[in-house]
């Protein structure tokens, strides 16, 4: 029989940071204590490597304030699908939907009869509708909803959200909110019995915002809403009640489980404020895989991308998780990406059981420390929206927008840089990748996409390949051949190798080949030091005006190129320098 060691593990803290330490120093850091294994979030949030345990554990899963979640039932979470009411066809996109593993639908239309069209075969009583009204007013969608269900001769389901989005719209379109039509929205689902507020914070990442910003954005407009359905008469407890809260969950799955956690206890703070402490203060919170991650080049990474973050809304206890086919950036999904879409939330909750126990990240030193790190840094966010004077003039003001714009900036150079990696776009990408083509989806947001920028240097190609001149034998220049490879594909250039040479003179016939005025030296240190300069001079003499070195340069090399690409660098940046040259050269032949 095998004996167990029960015993806590020796050493404890120390003893790790010791070894973090004695590796730290192997790889010549210079900085070499643990908490330089930490990072941060766009928001400047700090990720511990390594938490300490909480002297406090918290509330029980259904207990205020929520942090853990409420209790689930073993089916998981509602697997809420997108259906856009200009998809071709969208009366039987809607019925494969429900058919096929989707348990609800939100709904996306831009009048009544478009409404119409999409609920043809859906049973109201069965599947929850989650209306959501572009370029028309919520409460068009709403009234025609409520009065198709008597027609039918059905009631519509308890979880049903007529969708009244007043500040997410206003962020989206920039216009100010729409509070009459919230608060008509809100009196007809009361009286329907059913929900009738979403408070979208997506429209906030969808424009650049980090997780924080999100957060204090839902709370923000969670907070509005309040006032505005106050003023009109409803009683904060029913007003609670009414609402929905829709969040973005991305493939960084620790921030996004702690995330969610975090915004339902600071909804819980906001609504013990009005004097609400038990089931009536939980968020119902609906989460959605992030569309800035998804990627238009290599979308199939993006069903790693969808996965990870449908898991993060599992494990952070989303009532409902919409994930996004991986095709939803190129326009309006295809059968196959729907189906994919739908087939992990039910593998996740099906075969994975992520549903059978709730809040299974609670407890973990690290998540909980994530967790209050989010929870404080978001709260300080809204507090900062309501000295302005809350959410409406915050707009107004432009506070909310400044701040989602440099977050925004600080994700695009983190991009640009590789410091935040898109596999398949800015990290190995597919050299004469065709993108796939889809039907135009007109009603979607528009999104700042996290790829943008090298989406948009391969959407435009530069005209002439770059001579990629590799130095020694193939051990000698893999290495920095492969990155500078990746780096260039990524922006937009294509290259042509010349293969491993012995001497100088053995890459002049390429450079004659490609007419190339570029090429790219990549080698070992050792090689550059041996023979670097007399490849530069025959680089040179064979008519190369641009000359790139992977890696970086000796002050004596550095003196000879033109320009190096190295780990860390702007990619965006160099690869524009470079194809400046490439298209002179193409406007030349």
């Amino acid at each position: 029989m095998i004996e167990l060691d029960d015993s806590p593990p020796g050493g404890g803290r120390d003893a790790w940071e010791q070894a973090v330490a004695a590796v730290l120093t192997k790889m010549r850091r210079d900085d070499t204590r643990a908490a330089a294994l930490d990072t941060r979030t766009l928001d400047g949030v700090e990720v511990p490597a390594l938490a300490a345990p909480r002297d406090d554990d918290g509330a029980a899963v259904g207990a205020f304030p929520y942090r853990r979640g409420v209790a689930t039932a073993d089916e998981g979470w509602d697997a809420r699908a997108l259906v856009s009411a200009t998809a071709p066809d969208p009366a039987r996109v809607a019925l494969d939907e429900l058919e096929n593993g989707s348990t609800s639908l939100w709904i996306r239309a831009q009048d009544a009869a478009s409404l119409a069209v999409v609920l043809d075969e859906v049973h109201l009583d069965l599947a929850p509708v989650v209306l959501d009204a572009v370029g028309c007013p919520a409460a068009d969608l709403a009234a025609a909803l409520v009065e198709r269900a008597p027609q039918s001769g059905r009631s519509l389901h308890p979880r049903t959200n007529l969708g009244a989005d007043a500040f997410g719209a206003a962020l989206r379109s920039g216009a100010p909110a729409d509070l009459d039509s919230l608060a008509q929205v809100a009196r007809v689902a009361a009286q329907a019995g059913v929900r009738g507020v979403t408070v979208d914070a997506t429209a906030a990442y969808d424009a650049g915002s980090g997780d924080v910003t999100e957060i204090a954005f839902a709370l923000a407009a969670g907070v509005e809403s309040l006032r505005a359905l106050d003023e009109a008469g409803i009683d904060v407890r029913d007003a609670l009640a009414l609402m929905e809260f829709r969040l973005s969950v991305s493939d960084d799955q620790f921030v996004s489980i702690a995330k969610l956690r975090a915004a339902r206890q600071l909804w819980a703070a906001v609504a013990r404020e009005c004097g609400v402490t038990d089931d009536a203060a939980v968020m119902h919170q609906h989460a959605v895989t992030a569309r800035p991650m998804l990627t238009r080049y290599d979308p199939w990474t993006n069903l790693l991308r969808t996965t990870i973050a449908a898991f993060a809304a599992g494990v952070g206890g989303a009532e409902s998780v919409t994930v996004l086919p991986f095709d939803q950036a190129l326009g309006e999904p295809a059968t196959l990406g729907r189906r994919m879409a739908r087939n992990i939330s039910r593998l996740l909750v099906e075969e994975s059981h992520l549903g059978v126990v709730a809040d299974p990240a609670g407890g973990s030193y690290a998540v909980e420390q994530l967790t209050d790190n989010l929870a404080e840094a978001a709260w300080s966010a809204f507090r900062e929206v309501e000295r302005a004077g809350g959410l409406r003039k915050a707009l107004e003001s432009g506070l909310i927008r400044d701040r989602i714009d440099r977050e925004r900036d600080t994700r695009d150079e983190q991009v640009r840089t590789r410091r935040t990696p898109l596999t398949g776009v800015s990290e190995f990408p597919l050299a004469d990748e065709s993108v796939l083509d889809r039907d135009p989806a007109p009603l979607d947001p528009q999104v700042h996409s996290w790829a943008h920028e090298f989406e948009a240097l391969r959407d435009d190609p530069a005209p002439v390949p770059v001579v990629l001149a590799a130095m020694g034998t193939v051990a000698e220049h893999t290495g920095r051949a492969g990155f500078a490879t990746n780096a260039l594909t990524a922006g937009g250039v294509p290259v042509r190798s010349t293969g491993a040479t012995a001497e100088p003179g053995d890459v002049v016939a390429a450079v004659h080949e490609s007419r190339s005025p570029v090429a790219v030296l990549a080698a070992s240190d050792q090689q550059y030091d041996e023979h670097g300069a007399a490849y530069v001079e025959a680089l040179r003499a064979a008519g190369v005006r641009w000359v790139v070195l992977a890696g970086r340069p000796t002050d004596e090399l550095g003196a000879l190129v033109d320009d190096h690409v190295a780990v860390g660098d702007d990619i965006v940046a160099k690869t524009r320098r470079i194809r400046a040259e490439l298209d002179r050269a193409g406007g030349e032949s």
